[in-house]
């Protein structure tokens, strides 16, 4: 692979990630809401989702959505639904925030919440038919078929995860600080509501999309 190949990825690829979908509008809600202790999981989160989406478009799983119809439906319906759910929890979470008792059991409760977002950003990514087909589709254009293919296939994953870790971190962290330009409860409430009412968009969005 020479530099000029590897340069036209990484440009190619930091598009992509540039431009929100689900996960990112995922990040930001729980980002606004959580503040700076909840980047590390959410970076994390991502990559491992990416990472998911890629092994299982490298093991073969890309060409058989492709191709397949009932099986890029049955995961299309399985990811949008939860983007749909979890749009909704978030929608009911900003509605009602509890008050009086906000302060109790606050380290199990943000443990708990740790958790949770890590759960939901990774699914969120992971479950993505699209994915899987685009990145079955996208890698073998960086890949030169005249050199051994594991090496090359190696530094554009890695050159990705890393791009995606690197995008997260940004938008995750103008997220925290936007939260801190105004009340933290009224704006950990707005970031779930304007979150919520995007995944649920989101979610729609993913049942309508054909192969």
């Amino acid at each position: 692979m020479t530099i000029e190949l590897w340069l036209t990825f990484v440009a190619t690829s930091s598009l992509m990630l540039v431009i929100p979908g689900p996960t990112i509008i995922t990040v930001l809600a729980y980002a606004g809401q959580r503040g700076a202790s909840s980047i590390l999981p959410l970076v994390c989160a991502v990559c491992l989702g990416d990472a998911t989406l890629i092994a299982a478009s490298l093991i073969g799983l890309g060409s058989i959505l492709a191709v397949s119809s009932i099986a890029f439906n049955i995961i299309k319906v399985v990811g949008g639904a939860y983007l749909i759910w979890l749009g909704f929890k978030m929608l009911k979470s900003s509605i009602s925030k509890p008050k009086a008792s906000e302060r109790e059991g606050t380290n199990q409760s943000a443990s708990h919440s740790r958790n949770s977002y890590f759960r939901n950003t990774y699914l969120v990514t992971a479950l993505n038919p699209k994915g899987i087909v685009f990145f079955g589709a996208f890698l073998p254009q960086f890949v030169n078929v005249d050199l051994p293919m594991t090496p090359q296939l190696s530094i554009l994953v890695i050159s990705f995860i890393l791009l995606a870790a690197l995008n997260t971190f940004c938008y995750a962290f103008l997220a925290t600080k936007a939260s801190k330009a105004v009340a933290a409860r009224q704006t950990s409430s707005r970031f779930e509501l304007a979150g919520g009412l995007a995944l649920v968009s989101a979610g729609a969005y993913t049942l309508s999309v054909e192969t």
